[in-house]
C-alpha cells in the first residue's frame, strides 16, 4: 500500500491559506454554509481543472469515486453536484479572483526570465471556443 502525501495533497500544501482566508472575509456574507466550506470549493475547482472534468456531475462523480482519499487531499466536506451548483452560483467570484491575482503575482517574478514566458502586458489575441 503507497504511504505518504497524494500528489494533490502536496499542491494544496504550497497555496497560501491564510491569504485565502483574507479574501473570504474580505467578500464573504451571502453563502454560509457549515459543511461544504470556501475552501472545500475552491479545492474541488482546482481538482476539476487538474483532470479535465466537463460538468459538475463529471466532477462530483470523480470525487465521489475518490471518496475515502477526499479527507487526505484536504476536502472536508460532503460533495453533492446541487452543493457544488449552488456554491458556485452564489458565492462571491470575487474571493477566487483575489486569490488567482495574489497566486499570478508570486508566480510572475518567478519566471520572468523563462525563454517560454508569458507577455503579461497584452491581453491574449487567441479566440475562446464556445
Amino acid at each position: 500500500m503507497p504511504s505518504g502525501k497524494l500528489v494533490f495533497a502536496q499542491l494544496i500544501e504550497c497555496l497560501p491559506s491564510s491569504v485565502f482566508a483574507n479574501c473570504v472575509s474580505r467578500y464573504s456574507g451571502g453563502y454560509p454554509m457549515r459543511s461544504f466550506s470556501h475552501w472545500d470549493q475552491l479545492l474541488c475547482m482546482m481538482f476539476a481543472q487538474l483532470t479535465s472534468r466537463a460538468s459538475l456531475r463529471d466532477i462530483t462523480m470523480c470525487l465521489q469515486s475518490h471518496g475515502s482519499k477526499l479527507y487526505h487531499a484536504g476536502i472536508r466536506g460532503s460533495i453533492a453536484r446541487s452543493t457544488l451548483a449552488d456554491a458556485n452560483e452564489q458565492r462571491d467570484f470575487n474571493i477566487f479572483r483575489d486569490f488567482a491575482l495574489h497566486l499570478i503575482g508570486i508566480a510572475r517574478p518567478l519566471y520572468a526570465q523563462e525563454s517560454w514566458r508569458c507577455n503579461w502586458s497584452k491581453p491574449s489575441t487567441r479566440s475562446i471556443p464556445p
